[in-house]
């Protein structure tokens, strides 16, 4: 594992032009097993989940064409096996989406307990009970789970016990290969979402509702290939814009929808950040940032947890107190604990939520990357502190930002990659 030696105290300046969405790569990497015919995915990002997800589906039967590229070119005429291979699916949270489309496929799915952020925090129950409504049977191994459905998946009424965003997507990559009308309500709403809809609807099925809580479909008795061209990362571009925010720089950030953006925007308008938004544009500008008293992480279109950490981070910079309230991942706010010993003014109430009064200079020290978003949050605390920090195992961070330390040199960051 390499670590990032970061040395603060530079203003960052310049252009990032961000590539499609992560959380939208892997459910359409997922799709593409539900048809023997070439789907064709374009504006790939190109970072570790992805390189991750490209060998599981090689692991059941797949040819992926374009790797490291940001096109994409996938066909399964046959799956050769309906148990991923386990390792792989021990490093990526993402891999559960397999269970829908290998269910949907060959009427069986094994898979091993997936890893990635939080693996013990994050259950698969949602997904499970989704695609027991299709009529699945669940076989527990002491390995991961095992479903089968040996007389094919049947369109059902699904109400989800939580707007899970992945757990919508196994039920609609399940739906996709079962006969009848399937009904998904309590649906995540998120564009990611709604771009696996869209793909759907490109490979044949017939989908209503795309980007609402209920979400019906109803899939032909064969899908077709399809070409699909992702989203700019939003949580990617406001990253970027939080990075350039809080070492009072000028960054001007590409290829984000403003429309997926605005509900990240809104919070940074509060805090008095100056920002210009438009189609495919978003630019920050230094100014005098202020607290904004409390910032509650929602279900789409509320504010996103991805962006939590980077919010934290910047609010340790802006005057006076701001609550931050993140009620779906707890550990996100453990791993910020880390920003005390770099002398900012934290008050820890609970798992779920963190006083932070500012501003409060920074000071360098060794910091450790638990997960993409938090790292990339302490990776900003670093840019901003005085003197040299360490960001430990940055792979973690690299597994959702493409070309990382290459991005930050570009923009006048002081950086330098070990191990």
């Amino acid at each position: 594992m390499s670590d990032l030696v970061i040395r603060g105290g530079r203003t960052l300046s310049g252009r990032v032009t961000v590539e499609g969405n992560k959380n939208a790569a892997l459910p359409l990497l997922a799709a593409c097993l539900l048809t023997p015919e070439t789907c064709e995915l374009r504006n790939v990002p190109r970072i570790r989940d992805v390189a991750v997800m490209v060998s599981l589906l090689r692991s059941v039967g797949a040819t992926v064409d374009g790797e490291g590229t940001p096109t994409l070119r996938i066909t399964c005429p046959e799956i050769t096996t309906s148990e991923p291979e386990p390792k792989l699916v021990g490093r990526l949270r993402g891999s559960v989406l397999l269970l829908g489309s290998l269910l949907a496929r060959t009427g069986r799915a094994s898979l091993a307990q997936p890893g990635g952020d939080f693996p013990a925090r994050r259950t698969i129950t949602t997904h499970v009970a989704a695609l027991q409504a299709l009529g699945a049977r669940v076989i527990e191994t002491a390995s991961g789970h095992a479903i089968e459905a040996e007389k094919g998946l049947t369109g059902a009424s699904i109400y989800l016990r939580e707007a899970s965003v992945t757990g919508t997507e196994t039920a609609l990559l399940g739906a996709a290969g079962a006969s009848g009308v399937t009904e998904i309500r309590h649906a995540a709403c998120e564009p990611h979402v709604a771009e696996l809809c869209e793909f759907l609807a490109a490979m044949g099925v017939s989908v209503q509702g795309i980007g609402s809580p209920t979400i019906r479909l109803e899939a032909p008795s064969k899908l077709r290939g399809a070409t699909h061209t992702l989203r700019g990362d939003y949580i990617e571009a406001a990253s970027w814009g939080v990075v350039g925010a809080i070492t009072g720089g000028d960054v001007e950030v590409r290829g984000a929808h403003a429309v997926d953006l605005e509900p990240i925007t809104t919070i940074l308008g509060d805090m008095g950040l100056p920002m210009e938004l438009e189609e495919g544009r978003f630019a920050v500008k230094p100014g005098k940032l202020h607290c904004t008293r409390r910032i509650t992480t929602g279900l789409w279109p509320g504010f996103p947890s991805d962006i939590v950490s980077l919010v934290t981070v910047l609010a340790t910079q802006a005057h006076g107190r701001t609550l931050v309230h993140d009620w779906m991942y707890e550990l996100r706010l453990f791993a910020l604990e880390q920003l005390s010993a770099m002398r900012a003014d934290l008050f820890l109430c609970d798992p779920h939520r963190i006083i932070v009064t500012g501003p409060t200079p920074l000071k360098g020290r060794s910091l450790d990357s638990r997960d993409i978003r938090s790292g990339m949050a302490l990776v900003a605390a670093a840019l901003t502190a005085d003197g040299e920090s360490v960001v430990q195992q940055i792979e973690t961070v690299e597994r959702g930002y493409a070309g990382l330390v290459e991005r930050l040199k570009a923009l006048g960051a002081d950086v330098e990659r070990t191990g």
